[in-house]
């Protein structure tokens, strides 16, 4: 049986809004999916619009956020080259992988979330009977994806994201270009939410989502488990 193959796509933006800070992907949300594909014997690789080296949301090397799973991307050299070597979005095609993940932190908010080469990545993903699976503020890489008759993909199906409630607890509601929840139930999203911080992903078909950075892991554990059934 040959290994099953997997995208993950990073973000490539750095900058916080206006506030001078820097943003990028959340180190837990690519690290614990990451290390439970490859432990699974998926073959992974990684794009971001840019390509080259994603940025790293530096509160998410702060002490109060590392897991078993950050730890060992600490101490893994080898993945952190791979991270510094991502391929440009453009450069990747949807027939190459049987699935595409795609890790949060702010960045996408503003890269990813209108990104033309994620969007079209994503639909063909899709029309090829394969699955998608966000976490946290990455869920707002499917808000502009449309169906074939035009309307919003996410319409009518059970999604999860990063909560309004969470972006207050972290007092980003007023820096953030658009708050993902209300985005995606303005889109006809039936949006589903545990309290803040709980582990908490579902699947809607070929859709995969969590809600936060604790929920990462459980995101890919379902998709393994669909991914292992075909």
């Amino acid at each position: 049986m040959t290994a099953k193959k997997i995208l993950m796509v990073l973000t490539s933006h750095a900058e916080l809004g206006n506030t001078g800070e820097k943003t990028g992907f959340w180190i837990e949300e690519f690290a614990a999916p990451y290390y439970a594909f490859v432990d699974a014997g998926v073959e992974v690789t990684l794009a971001s619009p840019k390509g080259g080296q994603p940025p790293i949301d530096p509160k998410s090397e702060q002490p109060d956020f590392q897991t078993d799973s950050t730890k060992r991307y600490f101490d893994d050299q080898k993945t952190q080259e791979l991270v510094a070597n991502t391929l440009p979005l453009a450069e990747v095609n949807a027939a190459d992988f049987d699935a595409v993940f795609y890790p949060g932190g702010h960045g996408p908010l503003w890269d990813l979330a209108t990104d033309t080469n994620s969007i079209q990545l994503i639909s063909a993903f899709l029309a090829a009977d394969k699955p998608v699976g966000t976490v946290c503020h990455a869920t707002a890489v499917l808000m502009d994806v449309k169906t074939t008759s035009g309307e919003y993909l996410v319409k009518g199906k059970v999604v999860s994201g990063f909560t309004n409630s969470e972006e207050a607890a972290v007092g980003l509601t007023d820096v953030v270009p658009f708050l993902l929840e209300d985005e995606l139930v303005k889109r006809g999203a039936d949006f589903q939410k545990v309290d803040d911080w709980n582990v908490f992903a579902v699947r809607d078909g070929l859709i995969f989502t969590g809600q936060n950075p604790a929920s990462s892991e459980l995101v890919a554990e379902k998709m393994l488990t669909y991914l292992n059934q075909l």
